[in-house]
């Protein structure tokens, strides 16, 4: 079995906590300051928790179409959909209201079992510009599937 990319304290807190308290100990983890998670519910994304998210930005997101948005082309393409700065970001695949965030350096990652299930989607930003690596990509992934798996 292949070692994970996370400490072991932090996996606990993923498979244990609360949503809202796994989340928080995700945005530590990776540095970033907003963060939210959609669990897939009979087609749509629903937010299940979110953290320093204007709250006119919560009230759009509450559920979000698979393809629409960084979740839901993240869970879409079942890969991770990233921007190194999603204010000046112009590709379109982030939806208008995601600038009222304030956030920049953000990764939407699709919470995927074992078994090739979609749970939903982990999104984490930065308040600063920032490019995601594919090892920093593979960690998040990591922490979604456990979060998606409880």
């Amino acid at each position: 079995m292949p070692t994970s990319p996370l400490p072991a304290s932090l996996q606990h807190t993923l498979q244990t906590a609360p949503l809202t308290q796994a989340l928080q100990a995700v945005l530590h983890h990776f540095g970033c300051q907003a963060g939210t998670y959609h669990q897939l519910q009979e087609g749509m994304l629903q937010l299940m928790a979110s953290l320093h998210i204007p709250p006119p930005v919560v009230s759009l997101i509450q559920q979000v179409p698979l393809g629409k948005g960084l979740a839901g082309l993240a869970a879409e393409r079942r890969e991770p959909v990233s921007l190194c700065n999603l204010q000046t970001d112009t590709s379109g695949q982030a939806r208008p209201a995601a600038k009222a965030t304030g956030m920049e350096g953000s990764v939407a990652v699709p919470a995927i079992g074992p078994d090739g299930t979609l749970y939903g989607v982990l999104g984490i930003a930065k308040a600063s510009a920032y490019d995601w690596s594919d090892t920093e990509k593979a960690a998040v992934c990591a922490a979604a599937a456990l979060m998606g798996a409880r």
